[in-house]
């Protein structure tokens, strides 16, 4: 069985910038499920089929698979709903890999960094462009980010003040 445990955070400004290994442009859609989120992503060249339980924490399911590129342009054009677009730059700091999603259109401004860990309670490195921890807040997801995007939210500007700094 897949388990996935994962911390996210807001990010802070523009230092992590300096650190960026690596970036990927990535357009994904869901193709719905009410216990799961069933994601299709096309990650630059390649396409990815991920399935991953639906309740919020740091620990969920998570299934992942290669799939033909052709078959997810197909998914994500005639079977996914709203979409997200974002680039996912890697970030490494201390031996630990951050990935860090800056979000386009609906969902532009928001910058949000993901770290995996072994468990719930692993140490991990807080460079200071990390920001406050999100882990727990369902509407920083990104299945929600594609249903309700940032553009829509009542304290979006507060929020984009807050990562700003």
């Amino acid at each position: 069985m897949g388990i996935e445990i994962e911390r996210k955070f807001l990010v802070r400004g523009d230092g992590w910038r300096s650190g960026v290994s690596r970036s990927i442009p990535m357009d994904q859609g869901y193709l719905g499920g009410e216990h799961c989120s069933v994601r299709v992503r096309l990650e630059g060249e390649s396409a990815r089929l991920n399935i991953k339980s639906r309740e919020a924490g740091a620990r969920r399911l998570e299934f992942e698979y290669p799939i033909p590129r052709e078959d997810a342009e197909d998914m994500l054009a005639r079977l996914s709903g709203p979409r997200v677009t974002k680039t996912r730059h890697h970030v490494l700091v201390d031996g630990a890999l951050f990935e860090i999603d800056e979000f386009a259109g609906a969902n532009a401004g928001l910058v949000v960094a993901e770290i995996e860990l072994d468990a719930v309670d692993a140490p991990y490195p807080r460079p200071a462009w990390l920001g406050r921890e999100i882990t727990d807040e369902v509407r920083f997801y990104n299945l929600r980010l594609a249903e309700a995007p940032l553009s829509t939210w009542p304290d979006r500007a507060a929020l984009i003040e807050e990562i700003a700094c």
